[in-house]
């Protein structure tokens, strides 16, 4: 047994999906998720600055004694394939593995699509993973830019008609080539699962990396003895880089406004 906490991080709010998922599955666990919100988003940036950044998330968790670090961001689960950020000891995950593994598992067809930030469909990392389960899948790519800055800014409802055009605008790719299976290849994403869904239809199998990457963790550390021997419910601590009122704000739209944890301003060296 192991009462330490899990850590997790994203470069902004879109990670508290994979946190959404650990408090469900893991209600005993303590958390500690940090959102690197003064340099988001990631997917913009060069493979040298996220694996840079990435370096300095995961010092920040190392500080904090976590037993496990779950890179609940898809840049950085892409770009960490060519950029170690762990030591072999460290119990980890990013979102990527979990997701690939889950799309194979569920297409019908061998067409899988796959949204993410433009980092992350430049890095490859998704159509390798995917090919090393089937070789001979059909994997069609479409970097959609302009999701993280609508779900930081709370653009997420299915009736929001500008998050519906960017959406149709996006995923006609999909449409157009028969995807069945779609992985939300950022942790962001799922919280456009609606808007989505609504424009693909309900053949099509949604993936969520942060949701994937919650049960890897269950998994590893059940296989480890590394679960909490805890009887109640875990401690959430909360770290953003910039401001904490807007965090908050956002926080409180995806785990809800009885958040059960408190929320701190850090820097990152």
């Amino acid at each position: 047994m192991n009462n330490n906490a899990i850590g997790v991080f994203d470069s902004g709010v879109g990670g508290l999906t994979c946190v959404s998922e650990l408090q469900k599955i893991l209600p005993h666990e303590d958390i500690i998720y940090l959102g690197d919100t003064a340099r988001i988003p990631y997917g913009t940036k060069s493979k040298e600055t996220v694996f840079e950044y990435a370096k300095q998330d995961v010092a920040f968790f190392r500080k904090h004694n976590v037993k496990m670090i779950i890179v609940a961001c898809g840049t950085v689960s892409a770009v960490m394939m060519t950029y170690p950020i762990f030591e072999n000891d460290e119990l980890s995950s990013g979102v990527l593995y979990p997701a690939v593994k889950a799309a194979c598992e569920a297409t019908k067809n061998k067409r899988i699509g796959v949204i993410a930030t433009s980092a992350s469909i430049k890095s490859g990392g998704y159509g390798k993973a995917i090919r090393e389960i089937i070789p001979d899948a059909k994997l069609v790519g479409q970097a959609c830019p302009m999701f993280v800055p609508l779900v930081e800014n709370g653009y997420t409802d299915r009736d929001n008609e500008v998050a519906k055009i960017i959406a149709r605008d996006y995923l006609q790719v999909m449409i157009d080539e028969d995807v069945d299976t779609l992985i939300m290849g950022c942790t962001h994403y799922p919280l456009l699962k609606d808007i989505i869904g609504d424009i693909l239809g309900n053949k099509v199998s949604l993936i969520s990396p942060g949701a994937e990457a919650a049960k890897y963790a269950l998994n590893a550390l059940t296989e480890n003895n590394m679960l909490s021997a805890n009887n109640e419910n875990g401690k959430l601590e909360l770290y953003c880089t910039d401001s904490v009122e807007l965090f908050t704000e956002n926080v409180k739209t995806i785990l809800g406004s009885d958040i059960n944890g408190e929320i701190f301003r850090t820097t990152l060296k």
